[in-house]
């Protein structure tokens, strides 16, 4: 497998076009940088230097090869890394290139690098890429990734995708996470953020007075705004005064165009959705109001702070004079609302399953206190092998691999649901399905839909109960994860295989996907944490 990365020009869609496909290099370079997002200056975990990292942009069909160089040096953090392309399938037998650590690869690390092939195939729409390994890309290594389609059927919906119409937020700690995730298991508490962000801005209370990140728009024009979450913890409430927002895509999948005034994002999530300039010419507060954390835990974090300004061209350089409010709370998105573009009903069920989530508390640890995030009592904990190639050695079903692996071995081309059932957790945890969409049969605390749900790869599992099918037609071995990476670092994540006999049949990794794990495990404690 190769290892991806590097700056790309954004390619703009040309809508009718024919384009064939081509293979697409990038290069990103993974250094440490000091970023001062909200105007704290900290060193980070950086794609090219920046926070966020560049845009990566891709038309439907092409493949691209990103080559990763691994550069990082600074001590306090992660300096081995693993790139996740989130959403992306990766559409052929190259599952071993998908980079999830030690379920198809090990990381890499410093001084070394890898180049990551990705087919795309006939796959379109707004994705990111990120740190796959422990909580690095909470550290700063997270980016958009864009595939657009020349013959887009919801073109005639707006005017403008540019790159200014990619939209992000994100939460932002100040201090390393390595410290945090020793705190975090020892105490229980996810650390606080200190400071929402959106497009790469925001602020804290008592720090500078940063500038918060401006959208231009022209007056009469319609917008596809491509809104991504790339949280480690939190969900954002986003809505623009005065303006409404068409949502017509989910994780990469159309809807039904379906407008509504504020819609909640998970970690991870992504909606697209299409914002007409119909407001007299002025500033209009974009409002990311960050969900996730107590602030009294944490005296930095103002929830309002990471918000964006829509600014009409002929408007001043300056903040709207209106309030800065929560948002209108009428008109929010519900989820179950959508509706595929292309109505697909799901085909019916072959093996069922629960996962019950849960925390285990172990307060007679050495450290006092430990606690882990549980599947059916299993905390999952990463293998010294990956689970690929355990699979290419000869792994065919669920004994073959460690309890704490909580992997699920299925044939290909069986259909699968996972229930969560209703619970008394007071936790949303968004789970995330690698290399598929799922159907979204049940959203948390809404009625059940096998008629015609939506498609997506990222749902939230909650006191209400969820419920998610899909078909394993894509072999490999993908993880199925809580976002919140917390969770997900503390052992909210299985592993789910489909097709293993095919696997062994149409995988055939590169030579330096075979080097990866020998170098990895030679590499000093340090450099591999």
């Amino acid at each position: 497998m190769q290892l991806l990365a590097s700056v790309a020009l954004l390619v703009l869609p040309v809508y009718g076009a024919t384009i064939a496909p081509t293979t697409k290099d990038i290069t990103i370079n993974v250094i440490n940088a000091n970023v001062a997002p909200d105007g704290f200056v900290r060193s980070a975990v950086t794609a090219n230097g920046t926070f966020p990292g560049p845009v990566i942009t891709a038309t439907k069909g092409q493949t691209l090869r990103v080559t990763v160089n691994n550069k990082l040096t600074d001590p306090t953090m992660r300096r081995s890394t693993s790139i996740d392309f989130d959403g992306v399938f990766i559409d052929s037998s190259d599952s071993y290139d998908e980079g999830s650590p030690f379920v198809t690869t090990c990381p890499f690390g410093p001084g070394t690098s890898y180049t990551y092939t990705l087919p795309l195939g006939t796959q379109t729409g707004t994705y990111w890429y990120h740190s796959q390994l422990s909580l690095q890309y909470l550290d700063g290594l997270r980016a958009p990734l864009i595939i657009y389609d020349p013959a887009d059927p919801q073109a005639h919906l707006y005017d403008v995708d540019d790159a200014n119409t990619i939209l992000t937020v994100a939460d932002w700690w100040h201090n390393s996470t390595v410290p945090l995730l020793a705190q975090y298991l020892t105490n229980q508490i996810i650390p606080v953020a200190d400071a929402p962000l959106f497009n790469g801005k925001g602020r804290y209370n008592g720090g500078p007075i940063t500038e918060f990140a401006a959208v231009p728009v022209t007056k009469g024009l319609r917008y596809r705004f491509r809104l991504i979450n790339m949280s480690g913890r939190s969900d954002f409430m986003i809505s623009i005064d005065n303006h409404t927002m068409t949502v017509i895509q989910a994780d990469g999948v159309a809807t039904q165009p379906h407008t509504v005034s504020q819609l909640d994002m998970l970690a991870g999530q992504r909606y697209d959705v299409v914002v007409t300039a119909n407001q007299p010419i002025g500033n209009y507060w974009i409002n990311t109001v960050l969900g996730g954390g107590n602030p009294a835990r944490n005296l930095n974090l103002n929830v309002t702070l990471g918000r964006g300004i829509l600014r009409y061209a002929g408007a001043p350089n300056a903040e709207p004079q209106t309030p800065m409010t929560l948002g209108p709370g009428t008109n929010i998105l519900v989820e179950g609302d959508l509706a595929p573009l292309v109505p697909t009903r799901p085909p019916p069920v072959d093996i069922n399953l629960t996962f019950v989530t849960s925390m285990q508390v172990n307060a007679s640890s050495p450290s006092g206190f430990n606690s882990k995030w549980q599947i059916n009592n299993i905390s999952y904990v990463s293998p010294v092998v990956p689970t690929l190639v355990k699979i290419l050695n000869g792994a065919s079903s669920a004994v073959d691999f460690n309890t704490t692996e909580n992997t699920f071995v299925f044939p290909a081309n069986k259909v699968i649901q996972i229930t969560f059932p209703p619970s008394t957790e007071d936790e949303l945890h968004p789970f995330h399905l690698h290399g598929n969409n799922f159907w979204l049969i049940k959203p948390n605390a809404t009625a059940e839909n096998d008629i015609n749900p939506i498609k997506r790869d990222v749902a939230g599992a909650g006191s209400g109960g969820t419920t998610v099918r899909f078909v394993t037609d894509r072999p490999g071995p993908w993880f199925f994860h809580c976002h919140i990476f917390w969770h997900f670092n503390a052992g909210l994540a299985s592993v789910l295989v489909g097709g293993p006999d095919q696997i062994r049949q149409n995988v055939h990794p590169t030579e330096a996907w075979d080097e990866l794990c020998p170098a990895y495990n030679a590499l000093p404690a340090d450099e591999k944490r």
